[in-house]
């Protein structure tokens, strides 16, 4: 599928249609609507690099999976099968929801490392695409602010709270029990980046 400024970009579009993608072409759909994907900055890079170590650590003696973006999670696949997102870090413990090349329903946990393109849709768009699905836990890392706000699921609405680098030493994954995330490491030498 040729998702550039062409008309069939505006078109409705499902996970069929994302399969048959060329893999040049990185996007997302939201209720069917094509959003490109621009390439991540070193300091993503570093941060996704370093949450993913985290969390593989953690998890080596648990039953559930850490993955890392490229990696679709059909979050409506039940229905339209049109909503299908690209999070940078994913934890997954129902083995059953992936397929082997895609997340089938909502993650235990999503991640998402803001940049100046994907604010607003990390924050609003997404937000409440994850929460619809009953996504347990949501993580949004502004490497700006050096910063973790943790969205954590409860009676159908995200309970926020907000952590910073340099107040916080580790944040507590509230679907993992046990698992603490180090903060400083996370941010550590994006002065440079």
């Amino acid at each position: 599928m040729e998702v550039k400024e062409t008309a069939e970009k505006y078109m409705h579009h499902t996970y069929a249609d994302y399969e048959k993608s060329n893999d040049d072409e990185r996007f997302e759909l939201i209720d069917g609507v094509v959003y490109m994907m621009s390439t991540p900055s070193q300091a993503h890079q570093e941060i996704l690099l370093e949450m993913a170590v985290q969390f593989r650590d953690f998890l080596k003696s648990e039953p559930c999976k850490v993955l890392i973006a490229p990696f679709a999670v059909r979050l409506n696949a039940a229905d339209n099968d049109d909503t299908v997102l690209e999070p940078d870090l994913l934890v997954v413990c129902d083995m059953s929801k992936l397929d082997g090349k895609s997340c089938v329903g909502a993650p235990d946990l999503v991640v998402e490392i803001l940049s100046p393109s994907t604010s607003r849709k990390d924050r609003i768009i997404k937000l409440n695409k994850y929460l619809k699905a009953g996504v347990r836990e949501y993580w949004i890392v502004s490497p700006e602010d050096k910063s973790i706000t943790a969205h954590t699921l409860k009676n159908g609405e995200y309970v926020i709270n907000g952590y910073a680098s340099e107040e916080t030493d580790a944040v507590a994954v509230h679907v993992l029990e046990g698992c603490m995330i180090n903060v400083h490491d996370i941010f550590n030498g994006l002065e440079n980046s």
